[in-house]
């Protein structure tokens, strides 16, 4: 019997049946009241994971486009600090080059980020800070609301990507003193992959260019939205917006606090695993940096081949991520994100401490540590 893999990979990840389920029926007018009223309560839903009482909109493009669409309409033409310790803080680094003049204050991957440095750039005048909230590239969560408290010190604009942590971990946009947030569909949200939602403060409202781009024109978002039904600015991808929809509710039905807890409970379990394993989690943290809950990074042992340790997990119909750029082949990642729970956790632990045992490393039983975490 063929059955599907399991995905527990830092997105995208398994999407519930009942989500797939909306995305077959005959589609509806993105002009009519019935996708309004979905659009309308999915941002509703989002808000409450994002911790924002700001406006929030839904793109239809990856987490990438978010990211850019913050860049390109409120720090356009501006000094930016990019704060980078892994992938997807470069990736922030390279969007805001397109735009703007940028510093890039680099620690090695998975270390933490200089915030000392940030300080210093801030007083020099930079006028925003991107940072990754979650790098799941090095397994490590970075500290918005100390960087939020600073760029509001000087007076700067804070754009977070929250790609892999709203919907699975603790976001406190307003709080944090965040102007701009963004998060994908496909990561904690277990939604398809395809769309993004960005929320906006009233300062950066305030601060938005003159020279938008056009199909990621915020201005443009703005104004549809505060139509009646509320509408996008062009043409959306309904499918996916009624998958999201769909998933917005399971979460409601979870309870947010109740997802936050299962998220960081499954991240406390695959961490036990390792320890007793006798393997080492990647990220260096200290007291503002922490392992992530959304996806853990940890090396690989010595005498053991990114190959053959992934290669034998797959072939039980699991995927687990490894390394990135000069990462490939020092560590494997293993994701907990999305609707995922003991089940999964423990089969992708079992598999993984098969592999390592077939590789020849001595692990301890992993499988059981995990458990007993996953029990209480």
């Amino acid at each position: 019997m063929e059955q599907e893999p399991l995905l527990m990979i830092p997105g995208p990840v398994p999407v519930p049946q009942r989500v797939r389920a909306v995305m077959t029926r005959q589609a509806i007018n993105h002009r009519g009241p019935e996708f309004g009223a979905a659009y309308a309560d999915t941002v509703r839903v989002l808000k409450n994971l994002f911790g924002t009482a700001n406006d929030l909109y839904i793109i239809s493009g990856s987490g990438t486009a978010a990211m850019e669409a913050g860049v390109a309409n409120f720090a356009r033409d501006r000094k930016i600090v990019s704060l980078v310790n892994g992938k997807f803080g470069d990736r922030f680094a390279k969007i805001g080059q397109r735009y703007g003049t940028v510093t890039v204050l680099e620690s090695e991957w998975g270390t933490p980020l200089d915030l000392a440095a940030l300080e210093r750039e801030l007083e020099a005048g930079a006028e925003a800070v991107t940072m990754v909230h979650n790098e799941t590239s090095a397994g490590i969560r970075n500290p918005a609301p100390q960087v939020g408290r600073l760029a509001r010190k000087h007076d700067a604009l804070f754009i977070m990507d929250g790609i892999t942590s709203i919907g699975g971990d603790d976001v406190r946009m307003d709080e944090w003193g965040v102007d701009v947030a963004v998060v994908g569909s496909q990561k904690c949200l277990a939604a398809p992959a395809g769309l993004a939602a960005i929320a906006v403060s009233d300062r950066a409202w305030e601060r938005i260019s003159d020279k938008r781009p056009f199909y990621l024109d915020m201005a443009a978002y703005r104004k549809s939205g505060k139509a009646t039904p509320m509408e996008t600015p062009y043409t959306p991808a309904v499918p996916l917006f009624l998958a999201l929809a769909e998933a917005c509710k399971m979460i409601e039905e979870e309870g947010i606090p109740a997802r936050i807890a299962r998220h960081r409970r499954m991240a406390d379990a695959v961490r036990a695993a390792a320890k007793c394993w006798g393997v080492d989690l990647f990220p260096k943290i200290d007291e503002h940096h922490a392992y992530s809950n959304t996806a853990t990074a940890l090396r690989i042992p010595e005498g053991v081949t990114d190959g053959d340790l992934r290669g034998t997990v797959k072939k039980f119909g699991i995927e687990i991520a490894g390394g990135q750029d000069h990462l490939k082949g020092r560590i494997f990642r293993i994701g907990t994100m999305g609707g995922v729970g003991a089940q999964e956790i423990l089969a992708t632990l079992a598999a993984v401490q098969f592999a390592l045992r077939k590789s020849g490393f001595a692990a301890g039983d992993g499988v059981e540590a995990a458990a007993g975490v996953l029990v209480g």
